[in-house]
């Protein structure tokens, strides 16, 4: 299902930074719910004090599943006698995600929970005091949202000390793999793909023995830069762990290596970069990759269609939805999800930071009723109903903690934008046992080396102007480079020459705050 392949769009989907207030309360009201509501805001039973009606507006990302009204329906009902909330949810595709968001907060527009990401613009939003704290509030209204969230989680995804959006997470880093057609890779006669390299090999082949069929496709977008060719290849790099900083969200012009504190620039520092920089170019001139991938705004499509070998996937496994569209528009295609992650303990590097939030906008007139519905959405039975729909008639029960799906067509999980815990996600019953596997891998914090930066976060606001210009000029060279539609050596002296001071500028600001924080720790 969706909540599956977008799920890296959880880390998941890969956009680069952007950037941007109201009296606190709802409507007047909140001196009222203050001294009425606290013990409401953890329990669906009736009270005799009956909340004013309000509506809740809620940004989110994804497309709005056919059923959806089925479901809002279901959850006003409940919350009726209790909470007394109507719900408005907003559905953003997540190709204009970064800038309809950023407009949105920008205009003071009332929204009272939105959608953010460190790999969307979170840290410049809080900089520029866009969302509300949060710590009070989840006190008072908010007591099953904290316990359905281990400490470590909390500690780990504050800013400034403060709770300024809710973790969504179920894990300590996200699953990611390539989906491949299966059916073509045996009627090939390849043997199934062990290393990266088998993969491109598989990719060759097909260029050579399938036409019409495209042998590679990846993210060609700005908004999905971590689904590009070279940013994916990057999750599974175990010689230098090079990862992306805290200023950029998923650039790589900036990046980490080695666990050392220090900040890399690619303008300055190419080494494996380069590599994987020159190695997409030339599977681009050699014909693996869409041609069109940068005009590409949902590169799954192409897969989906029966027109791709090879696509990245945000997650270890694939939802049945995926498998059944493929099917449908190429009938006896099979497809199956390779992935170069390395399970070995401590082999992986994690800061326990979660890659999706939910924040309360500032501008919200409904503050404390926006996080009594994160409070209400986060208990068990509505926790179900929002993640997977109407039990009976899209999902059923097996165990207590596992599902069944019945319909994906008409609602699809994607709770992950608006409500994922730890405590109350369900595994698909029948799911694939060796991705359940690493799932549960990446759930224990135990098997991770933590990063050196864990608990660190970054102070845009001293150069702010030089993130919006270099975001700016990013967007004109990042994607084509990174999925090699341009030569390296000749984008790369263009960029520098456009984007390079700037640049400059923010890695030594980020070093200078890394240094810092270092030095409390010793």
């Amino acid at each position: 299902m969706k909540r599956f392949v977008m799920l890296s769009m959880i880390f998941v989907l890969a956009l680069s930074t952007f950037v941007g207030c109201a009296k606190s309360g709802d409507g007047g009201k909140a001196s009222q719910e203050s001294t009425t509501s606290s013990q409401q805001a953890t329990s669906t039973q009736p009270t005799a004090d009956k909340l004013p009606q309000v509506t809740l507006k809620i940004m989110i990302p994804g497309d709005r599943p056919p059923d959806m009204d089925l479901i809002i329906a279901e959850a006003e009902k409940r919350m009726k006698d209790t909470i007394n909330v109507k719900l408005d949810i907003v559905f953003v595709p997540w190709s204009d995600l970064a800038q309809k968001t950023q407009v949105t907060l920008a205009s003071g527009e009332n929204i009272d929970l939105i959608f953010d990401a460190p790999w969307l613009h979170i840290n410049q939003m809080i900089s520029n005091g866009y969302y509300e704290p949060l710590d009070d509030l989840l006190a008072q209204y908010g007591k099953t949202v904290l316990e359905k969230r281990p400490q470590q989680m909390w500690d780990a995804n504050k800013y400034g000390g403060k709770i300024m959006a809710v973790p969504l997470g179920v894990s300590y880093m996200s699953g990611n793999s390539y989906m491949i057609r299966k059916d073509i890779r045996e009627k090939l006669g390849i043997e199934p793909i062990k290393t990266y390299d088998d993969m491109i090999k598989f990719a060759y082949a097909v260029k050579e023995k399938e036409k019409g069929l495209v042998p590679m496709t990846a993210a060609g977008s700005t908004a999905q830069q971590q689904y590009s060719l070279v940013n994916f290849r990057s999750l599974n790099d175990y010689q230098t762990h090079i990862r992306s900083t805290h200023a950029l969200g998923n650039s790589l012009t900036l990046y980490y290596k080695n666990n050392d504190g220090k900040v890399y620039n690619l303008f300055e520092d190419k080494d494996q970069v380069l590599t994987w920089l020159n190695d997409a170019r030339k599977y681009y001139t050699d014909g693996l990759i869409y041609k069109d991938i940068l005009s590409v705004k949902d590169f799954h499509q192409l897969f989906k269609s029966g027109k791709a070998a090879i696509t990245p996937n945000g997650s270890f496994g694939l939802g049945d939805d995926f498998i059944n569209s493929l099917k449908q528009n190429a009938p006896g295609a099979e497809v199956e999800t390779v992935t170069f992650f390395d399970s070995t303990k401590g082999a992986n590097y994690t800061n326990f930071k979660q890659w999706n939030f939910l924040a309360v906008p500032k501008a919200s007139k409904n503050k404390e009723r926006a996080v009594m519905f994160m409070n209400w959405a986060n208990e068990k039975d509505n926790y179900d109903l929002l993640s997977y729909g109407i039990k009976g008639k899209h999902w059923e029960e097996v165990g207590q903690d596992k599902i069944k799906f019945l319909d994906t067509t008409n609602y699809w999980g994607f709770g992950y934008v608006w409500v994922w815990n730890p405590v109350d996600e369900r595994s698909e019953a029948n799911g694939d046992p060796t991705t359940q596997a690493l799932d549960k891998i990446l759930r224990d914090a135990d098997n991770f080396t933590p990063d050196i930066l864990t608990g660190f976060e970054f102070d845009t606001s001293p150069i702010q102007n030089d993130i919006s210009q270099y975001n700016t000029i990013e967007a004109k060279y990042y994607p084509a480079m990174f999925n090699g539609v341009v030569d390296p050596a000749t984008t790369m002296e263009k960029f520098e020459g456009e984007a390079g001071p700037a640049l400059k500028k923010i890695q030594n600001e980020l070093q200078k705050q890394i240094d810092a924080f270092l030095a409390m720790k010793k």
